[in-house]
């Protein structure tokens, strides 16, 4: 039987763009009571949401602060969904140490950290869920995208790990794998073959349904995860192989640069101008 989300009490990071928008606004139509946290939540101001919050999750004190603020607004977090990360595209030998602490801290640390305090209010409650947005790239990593694909890879481990730790205990854990997603992220990408770009709804429908009906590992689309998982189980070869026929290799690379990426790889590197 699916889960109701009325009146849950679920928490978006990265909640005023992209996916964590798109999230969000499915949520509150659920009926959940959804907060959000985002360096500028000026964007999400207008939206039907019960709370947008300004935190920058790179600070862990910050985004605990964040959470206890939600709490202590709308009652006891039901659900925490990791979502904010950037994704700033360079090869590695030209990304400076600031970008690399930055893309860590974002993207992988505060995963860490947002789910640590979750969990240590979920479980006295025994229950709760954690959802962790991670990417395809922690199963493909691409070329031009070495930093960010680390972080996904390390969120898919980290989330797998406590999973691991917290069964019995009544909290669920999801690991969302999303490939393509037309967002401002993913500016100035070329297309791939047999990763089809996806919407912001796309993922948001994938991780709603994800609540009511709890998995752990949820690719977006849904097909793309038998394609990957064939390239884990045959082998480093035919995986390698199976990129270079999918053109996979690539599009990371191919942005590198790009006109249409310029805006938001000053807004990724900036500490002052946001995480989506």
């Amino acid at each position: 039987m699916a889960r109701s989300l009325a009146d849950k009490v679920i928490a978006v990071t990265g909640g005023a763009r992209g996916i964590g928008a798109a999230t969000a606004a499915t949520l509150t139509r659920a009926g959940a009571k959804v907060a959000i946290g985002d360096l500028d939540p000026e964007p999400a101001a207008t939206d039907r949401l019960a709370l947008a919050l300004p935190v920058d999750v790179a600070d862990p004190d910050a985004l605990t602060t964040f959470l206890d603020t939600v709490e202590h607004r709308l009652g006891p977090i039901d659900v925490l969904i990791n979502n904010a990360g950037i994704m700033p595209l360079t090869r590695i030998e030209d990304e400076p140490d600031a970008t690399t602490a930055r893309v860590l801290a974002i993207n992988l640390h505060a995963v860490i950290h947002g789910s640590r305090e979750a969990i240590r209010r979920m479980r006295a409650r025994g229950s709760g869920h954690v959802v962790n947005v991670a990417s395809v790239a922690a199963r493909i990593p691409f070329p031009g995208g070495a930093t960010y694909a680390a972080t996904k890879s390390g969120v898919l481990g980290f989330s797998e790990a406590i999973r691991a730790e917290l069964r019995g205990s009544g909290i669920d854990v999801s690991c969302v794998l999303p490939g393509f997603v037309r967002t401002e992220l993913a500016a100035g990408l070329p297309k791939v073959p047999g990763f089809p770009p996806i919407t912001s709804d796309d993922v948001a429908t994938a991780i709603v349904d994800t609540l009511r009906r709890p998995r752990f590992e949820v690719y977006v689309p849904r097909r793309i995860g038998p394609t990957l998982r064939l390239g884990t189980l045959t082998g480093r070869r035919v995986s390698e192989w199976l990129q270079r026929v999918l053109r996979a290799e690539t599009p990371m690379l191919a942005a590198v640069g790009s006109p249409e990426r310029a805006a938001y790889e000053e807004r990724a590197r900036s500490p002052r101008k946001g995480t989506r």
